[in-house]
Formats: structure tokens, sequence, C-alpha cells
């Protein structure tokens, strides 16, 4: 069953960024991750609430997947960075559908 990330990211200092993108996206591919976006092309259909500057969803084999990414001591110093460096919110969503 595959999981997905979606994240809202609102930097708030662009600092960090240059060092997370590469490094980052070889730690997603490293525990099977795939980005099916990451972009600030997006917009909003319904609702109200907080625009973020970019949105991003990243595919995942499995939740297990996912978890060993966020817990892998080679992340850690790219989380720290980010989260001190945006307004970020992360879920993690199980591809199903509870409402059949």
């Amino acid at each position: 069953m595959s999981f997905y990330s979606v994240l809202f990211v609102s930097p708030t200092v662009d600092d960090w960024i240059p060092g997370y993108l590469n490094a980052v996206t070889a730690l997603v591919e490293r525990h099977g991750g795939k980005y099916l976006a990451r972009t600030a092309s997006h917009e909003r259909l319904e609702g109200e609430g907080e625009d973020a500057a970019v949105r991003v969803i990243i595919e995942w084999p499995s939740r297990e997947s996912a978890l060993a990414f966020m817990k892998d001591a080679d992340y850690a110093p790219h989380l720290e960075a980010r989260t001190a460096g945006s307004t970020s919110h992360h879920f993690l969503i199980e591809g199903k559908d509870d409402v059949e």
C-alpha cells in the first residue's frame, strides 16, 4: 500500500534551501520515495486558511519507508534547518479509500 507525504512549506529564511534540495532528494530516493510534486504552482479551489509558498507530494512504498526517512540520522540536520527556516506542515496519508 502506498503512502503519501503532503507538505505545505513557507520559508521564513532562504539560507537552508540550497543545501536541502539535493541532499534530501537523495535521501528520499534512498528510502524508496518519489517526488510527485514539488512546486509553487498551486491554487486554492475550496476553503480558507494559510497559503503555503510550496506544496510537496512524495509517494512512499510503505508507511515504514516514510517513517524510516523521517528518522534517518542523515536527514536530521536538514529537517532541523527546514523547521527552523520555515513554517511547515507535513501529513502522511495512506493511499486508500475509507469511504467506499
